[in-house]
């Protein structure tokens, strides 16, 4: 592998476990994967930090099959088990389910909310504090656009939130990374890549925000690393804040 590029993703995932205090010792991690490029790239970061960490941890990883046509599910078990030593795998019906005519709300709303539930499920069954997911830079910045476009509000995912009052953890290791880097750190280390077998892929808001975000990346070359700064240097005094009716009595 190129030196630095492997330099580069190790130094922006430790970066961003060191800012926000991810992993601890003697944590036990579940590693969210997809059978993506990223929860890939995640799981062969956080297995080689294991093996080098001054700290001890240990992951499990685990992949929720929505229950469609044309599962991976056996080959990706196959392959993890051969490199890591062990794939949870977990089979629903989400997928499907999102997808019927029972359901009236978006399917990707629906099937992730589902799949989300599930894997905090998991995560207390097998004494997982911390869910891992392999949400990247990239992805970080698209969810700031979608909020503001389709919610009317300005938020996005947070490289480490807690839930259920601290009792449980989600970890994004790879929110400093951008996905070029993913991509080519993956290929360059023969990471399998499963192709996603769900009818809505590249048909979301998501896709349609990524293409708007890459026309604009293309102009300047500066607006990603803009973008992503922007969000820690929120200028609050010049936002716009709801105010009393100035014409109404004061009590």
């Amino acid at each position: 592998m190129k030196t630095g590029l492997k330099k580069r993703v190790y130094h922006a995932v430790g970066k961003a476990i060191h800012e926000w205090g991810m992993i601890h010792e003697n944590d036990r991690i579940l590693v969210g994967l997809s059978g993506g490029m990223d929860s890939q790239v995640m799981l062969n970061i956080l297995s080689g930090l294991q093996k080098k960490a001054p700290i001890a941890f240990d992951i499990l990883p685990v992949y929720i099959d929505a229950g469609f046509e044309g599962s991976f599910a056996k080959e990706l078990k196959h392959y993890v088990e051969m490199a890591y030593g062990g794939l949870k795998i977990d089979y629903k019906d989400y997928g499907v389910l999102a997808h019927s005519s029972e359901n009236r709300e978006n399917p990707c709303f629906l099937c992730s909310r589902l799949r989300r539930k599930r894997l905090f499920e998991i995560a207390q069954e097998t004494h997982c504090k911390k869910i891992a997911l392999g949400h990247n830079k990239d992805d970080i910045i698209e969810t700031l656009f979608i909020n503001m476009c389709y919610a009317g509000k300005i938020g996005t995912m947070k490289p480490m939130q807690s839930f259920f009052n601290g009792d449980l953890d989600i970890i994004r290791p790879l929110s400093y990374v951008e996905k070029k880097d993913i991509v080519r750190f993956g290929q360059l280390n023969d990471l399998p890549e499963f192709k996603n077998n769900c009818p809505s892929a590249n048909k979301t808001k998501r896709s349609e925000i990524r293409g708007l975000l890459e026309t604009l990346y293309k102009h300047n070359k500066h607006i990603k690393g803009n973008l992503f700064r922007s969000m820690h240097n929120v200028a609050v005094d010049y936002l716009l804040e709801v105010k009393h009716d100035r014409h109404s009595k004061s009590t």
